[in-house]
């Protein structure tokens, strides 16, 4: 069993998988809802300060890198069009238009992009980690109802 919460724990850490597939993971592999949950939460939450903190310099530094230029330069445009339209819908309003961001299990959102988007837009460094904390406890409970639901066979309509 600890096996199986050590895939769950990295498999929440990798960028652009996180907790949305981990937490399918944990029921397909019959693990308990609540220590998965936990378990998922911490592995997808530790990068997120270390991306808010370093992952801006890396990729501007990695951007006149002739072997890391495309891949900066891709998570550079991904990370500033994330913040740019989380800036113009939410105005004011940004802390919750992160949590939402980083908190609605869709591609191409959860806590590494948010975060950078947030690192980008120069986002207070405590907020962004709130706000995406947040996101990720909504996403988790999301992803935990509607592993249950596929997993029981449930029908929502």
């Amino acid at each position: 069993m600890l096996r199986s919460f050590l895939w769950i724990f990295f498999i929440s850490m990798v960028p652009l998988i996180e907790l949305r597939g981990a937490i399918p993971v944990s029921q397909v592999l019959s693990l308990p809802l609540i220590p998965s949950y936990i378990v998922c939460i911490i592995g997808n939450m530790i990068p997120v300060p270390i991306v808010y903190l370093f992952a801006r310099r890396f990729l501007e530094w990695g951007a006149n890198k002739p072997v890391l230029a495309k891949l900066c330069t891709f998570f550079l445009v991904k990370g500033a069009h994330a913040g740019e339209k989380l800036q113009e819908k939410a105005g004011r309003g940004l802390f919750i238009a992160l949590l939402l961001f980083v908190g609605i299990p869709i591609p191409g959102t959860g806590a590494w992009t948010g975060t950078l988007a947030a690192s980008l837009l120069g986002m207070n460094g405590k907020k962004t980690i709130t706000a995406v904390l947040a996101g990720v406890l909504l996403a988790g409970v999301i992803m935990m109802t509607v592993s249950l639901l596929v997993k029981t066979g449930t029908r929502i309509i």
